[in-house]
């Protein structure tokens, strides 16, 4: 007796020929609707599904394979006594290749098509008979991947498909109906508006491995999320080596800080060390948004990431080369600095497309076997309260908001001093403010702070900070407040007659 092979696919690519190596080889093929047509049409021997089921297609497709003669060719076990006597009394025959691809509800949803037309794109039969086949793998092949069609053919003709190569199939059929279901469950969680289901199905493709993890020692991968809107890592790569892991993980660093700026007219600049903010600037211009960014720490942006919002043209770009960097990246580049900028073969440069508005829902941690998730931080400032008597200038207050927009991004406790546009100096990752902030200013003994700008992450427990801020000329400082100390600190800036704004919003990044 034959094999046979059941053929209904979404995508088309390759099945004309795939099937017609399956005529070539014995198995009678078995397909549906449009395959079956594509396939007749193009000269392969095949039956349609009403054959087979004795029942035509009804419910406008709905129902053409949920049928005994189908499942039940393609789940009985060959080597149970049981089960053959039973096909073969009610004349159900063996299926044993089954090759599916489902209903395109990904590209539906990314199309934004409307809630019916969503609905007709949630494949029934096609991801009973995957699983189905695959849970039967032990007897039946489950072909899911249009990839797999030349590899499946070529060890059909040498007869050397093994139950190690079924079991493998198996699991990549199981892995495609798992996160087409983790799709469809998304979709409606959104559409009923649990943010934060009882069950949250997530699904990640793999999209890159790298060399290493955040250590050689270390495996890493980059997983993408399909169903991601407005990813902020939407680039194009123009020069370098391929990205690593820290690579990775510092630009997404750096394009949240450049995300702050997004509306703003005017550029800006940012250099990224170990994830945190290290330079930033803004500018007329690139030229100037970048030079402001390198004078702001000549240091820690050795080795770092640049990004700037606009285009890069020939003379920034001669001076970004002046140093050695791992990546920039920015809106565009001209000729003429791409050309400059190639002269590094090693420097990563990306091509970034416009950064929006972040409509991520989540912002998640994997915490060995728990995970997690909060919403993303979105907030810069509830209000901006003035609490001393000094009220900040027009131009203090600008830079309060620069300053909030820089230490939102950096890990806690975290200071960040500024002035006119540009970063003066920083402490972050420290176990006590107080420490972050003298990081901050003995690291930078050599500036001049006069009329500076000091932004905290957090509440000053107490006026130690509004004290050695003073110290080095520093005039104004923003912060959440909200300790039952603010009043030691608003005192203290009232002595010294400096002005001290309240946010009431807390930006603590651990």
């Amino acid at each position: 007796m034959s094999k046979r092979a059941l053929i209904s696919v979404t995508d088309k690519s390759g099945v004309v020929e795939f099937a017609r190596e399956l005529n070539n080889l014995g198995y009678e093929v078995i397909s549906t609707g449009n395959t079956f047509k594509i396939l007749k049409e193009n000269g392969v021997n095949a039956i349609t599904i009403d054959e087979v089921t004795k029942f035509p297609e009804m419910l406008d497709g709905r129902v053409k394979t949920l049928n005994p003669y189908i499942h039940g060719g393609i789940l009985y076990k060959r080597d149970e006594k049981s089960h053959v006597d039973t096909v073969n009394e009610y004349n159900i025959g063996s299926i044993d290749l089954v090759v599916v691809n489902l209903y395109d509800f990904e590209g539906t949803l990314k199309a934004g098509k409307s809630h019916e037309e969503m609905i007709e794109n949630i494949d029934i039969g096609g991801p009973s008979m995957i699983r189905s086949a695959a849970k039967n793998y032990k007897d039946v092949t489950i072909i899911v991947d249009v990839a797999d069609y030349d590899t499946i053919i070529e060890k059909l003709k040498n007869n050397e498909l093994t139950l190690e190569d079924r079991k493998r199939l198996a699991y990549k059929a199981f892995s495609t109906t798992a996160r087409y279901d983790a799709l469809i469950s998304t979709y409606f969680a959104n559409e009923v508006g649990d943010k934060y289901p009882e069950i949250l199905n997530l699904t990640f493709q793999k999209e890159q491995t790298l060399r290493y993890g955040e250590n050689p020692h270390q495996a890493g991968v980059l997983y993408s999320q399909p169903n991601a809107k407005n990813p902020i890592l939407n680039y194009e790569q123009l020069n370098g080596k391929e990205l690593s892991f820290n690579n990775i993980n510092d630009l997404h660093g750096c394009l949240e800080v450049m995300r702050e700026f997004k509306d703003s007219e005017e550029v800006v600049s940012v250099a990224i060390k170990h994830t945190n903010p290290c330079g930033v600037g803004l500018g007329a211009n690139a030229l100037e948004a970048y030079t402001k960014c390198y004078e702001a720490d000549t240091v820690s942006i050795f080795g770092g990431i640049v990004g700037i919002t606009s285009t890069v043209d020939v003379e920034t770009a001669k001076k970004l080369n002046e140093i050695f960097l791992e990546i920039v990246v920015a809106y565009d580049f001209t000729e003429e600095a791409l050309d400059v900028l190639r002269q590094k073969k090693n420097l990563r440069v990306l091509k970034l497309a416009k950064i929006e508005e972040s409509l991520q829902p989540y912002d998640m941690k994997y915490l060995d076997g728990k995970l997690l998730i909060q919403d993303k931080n979105n907030v810069l400032a509830n209000k901006y309260e003035t609490v001393t008597k000094v009220k900040p200038s027009k131009e203090q207050l600008r830079d309060m908001e620069f300053g909030m927009k820089i230490v939102k991004n950096m890990k806690s406790n975290a200071i960040v001093i500024v002035k006119d546009g540009q970063t003066l100096a920083s402490g972050c990752g420290q176990t006590s403010r107080i420490w972050a902030l003298k990081n901050a200013l003995e690291n930078n003994k050599d500036k001049d702070f006069k009329g500076a700008v000091l932004a905290s992450d957090a509440f000053f427990p107490f006026d130690d900070c509004v004290t050695l801020a003073n110290e080095y000329g520093i005039s104004a400082v923003i912060q959440p407040g909200g300790s039952i100390k603010d009043q030691d600190s608003i005192d203290a800036c009232d002595k010294y007659e400096m002005t001290m704004v309240f946010t009431g919003t807390r930006h603590f990044k651990h």
